[in-house]
């Protein structure tokens, strides 16, 4: 079986690698007969005049253009595009032989139209071309969903058919694991302000979904009741409206902002933190709850979208717009003991039903599923 794969630009959505790089790699373990390739948009640099500019004109002749005539001119059994922002590719291939497959993490851009507003420089022009992207999912013989979550917007938002979608979740890299308690300390002592100071992770970006400003506000609460608490800060920079509210209740000695560190880093501050806070208020999936587990950290979340699924009972969820629920948890975990040992035992015995050996397996069965009804 010749099976094309159509990735996104490297580079430019770290998560969207993880998943294109484990995924792959799995399948060339698993069905090392096939005849798998790899295609890409070509990198169109960050320059700030409109041919070159990542959001100018280049950007778009690259993606809607080249890239997707570069696949069409392919032959494969299967085109899988790994990402739904690329799904206008699919236009292009309805005339060939081989089956479409498009994976969709998320549709957040319907539930959230505001999001490109901080992001773009012309946010309805992107909006536009989004919505142009995602709609190629309707020329597609399967999606693959991440969770349920993501199946039912799919199928609710683009009238898409719920019998030619599967599930098939993301997997954690084995790379996330608990480490010695030696290398645990060195980095509590690197990040943690004085001793006993209760540690929370939060990683990602700052998108409206990702509800900085309930973290914050629940930081300020804990601060003015006296409770030793730190937030490591990993990932995009605050908002502007975040930044005024950190400044305006004089939050900075209460926050660390770590950047973007290095995978080894980052598997460090998991294991280091006392737990992750992380109560998004949409989620495709929910990758860096998986991430925490399987570091043995509570996870602290929310029960919307497909955090529960992801989760299970093996983390606090609360309401993500409730303060003071947030606040009851994060005092849980600093003050109860037990109960944090319980749900880090918990997450680690959850995260071991998220493999990307299994993604790739249940995904080779959609391939080989489509290759066999194609006769």
């Amino acid at each position: 079986m010749r099976v094309v794969i159509v990735r996104r630009e490297r580079g430019v959505a770290f998560s969207m690698d993880v998943c294109a790089d484990n995924l792959v790699a799995n399948l060339k373990a698993l069905r090392p007969n096939w005849d798998i390739v790899e295609v890409a948009p070509e990198p169109w640099g960050k320059e700030r005049n409109l041919w070159s500019a990542g959001s100018g004109f280049r950007k778009y002749y690259e993606r809607l253009w080249r890239h997707p005539r570069a696949v069409s001119r392919l032959e494969g059994d299967i085109f899988h595009i790994l990402d739904h922002s690329n799904a206008h590719v699919a236009y292009w291939l309805k005339q060939k032989q081989g089956a479409i497959v498009v994976t969709c993490h998320d549709l957040v851009q319907f539930v959230y139209p505001d999001i490109l507003k901080d992001q773009a420089r012309f946010p309805a022009f992107s909006m536009a071309s989004w919505k142009y992207s995602v709609g190629g999912m309707k020329c597609a013989d399967r999606v693959i969903a991440v969770s349920s979550n993501t199946a039912k917007d799919v199928a609710q938002m683009l009238r898409f058919p719920s019998e030619q979608i599967v599930v098939v979740p993301n997997g954690v890299e084995p790379y996330f694991r608990p480490l010695p308690a030696t290398e645990i300390r060195e980095i509590r002592q690197r990040y943690e302000p004085t001793p006993g100071t209760f540690c929370l992770l939060n990683v990602g970006s700052t998108h409206q979904r990702k509800n900085i400003l309930t973290i914050l506000q629940a930081l300020a609460i804990l601060r003015d009741r006296g409770t030793p608490v730190q937030l490591w800060r990993v990932g995009d920079e605050f908002t502007a409206d975040q930044t005024a509210f950190v400044q305006a209740h004089q939050l900075e000695p209460l926050i660390t902002f770590i950047g973007k560190p290095d995978k080894a880093t980052l598997v460090q501050l998991y294991n280091a933190a006392d737990g992750l806070i992380a109560p998004s208020l949409y989620e495709g999936f929910g990758l860096t709850i998986l991430e925490a587990m399987a570091c043995g950290t509570p996870v602290i979340s929310a029960h919307v979208s497909s955090l529960p699924e992801v989760a299970g009972d093996a983390a606090i969820l609360t309401d993500p717009l409730d303060v003071e629920a947030i606040v009851a948890a994060i005092c849980r975990l600093q003050t109860d003991l037990d109960y944090q040992a319980t749900l880090s035992q918990k997450g680690l015995e959850r995260v071991k039903q998220f493999s990307w050996e299994e993604s790739a397996r249940r995904t080779a069965q959609v391939y080989e599923k489509l290759v066999k009804q194609a006769g």
